[in-house]
């Protein structure tokens, strides 16, 4: 009887810690996913806004796309990848008719600017349909990826944008700009 009361004893508590923690972790995956969707929205406009205008047409070569070409590279991967997670969340419209830039037209730093909040907007409304069990389904996703879960899909888009921040910093830096994630103080 005393060692089924010991385990009792230490068991219970553990138990009940465990069984108190599953209303806090049963969230875990798309909490986890949204905050570091929100963070890549945050990276991307301060590197996007770190530019100056006149400096959007820079690209490192004549054959890479320029900085605001790159911008919306990551936009419009935002919204066609995004697209896969089958939510009913719709993404902004974008004018296809310059396959330079991949689909886009805007130019200006403030239209560019707007097409990538808006793509992690819509990124945002689309993760928030769904919860860890939806998170984890299986989806199609474009032939290159073909079938993973929706997180996968989520957490791919984000290492999507982390490539071309990784490009921005290149053309930052050969334009005199420290990027606001290396300065001083950030």
């Amino acid at each position: 009887r005393s060692s089924m009361r010991h385990r009792l004893t230490v068991l219970l508590p553990l138990l009940t810690v465990f069984l108190t923690a599953g209303g806090t972790f049963a969230q875990a995956l798309s909490d986890d996913l949204m905050q570091d969707w929100q963070r890549m929205k945050q990276t991307m406009m301060g590197i996007a806004n770190a530019m100056p205008e006149d400096r959007f047409d820079y690209a490192s070569t004549p054959e890479q796309r320029n900085f605001g070409e790159q911008i919306l590279h990551v936009a419009g991967g935002n919204v066609m990848l995004m697209g896969f997670l089958g939510a009913q969340a719709s993404g902004p419209t974008i004018d296809r008719r310059d396959t330079r830039t991949f689909g886009y037209t805007q130019t200006s730093k403030d239209d560019i600017l707007q097409a990538l909040s808006d793509s992690f907007d819509y990124g945002e409304a689309a993760l928030a349909e769904f919860d860890d069990p939806a998170l984890l389904e299986q989806v199609r996703g474009p032939a290159f990826l073909g079938e993973l879960t929706r997180a996968s899909l989520g957490y791919f888009v984000i290492g999507h944008a982390w490539d071309i921040y990784g490009q921005l910093v290149v053309y930052l830096r050969l334009n005199g700009i420290v990027p606001p994630a290396s300065r001083r103080g950030v």
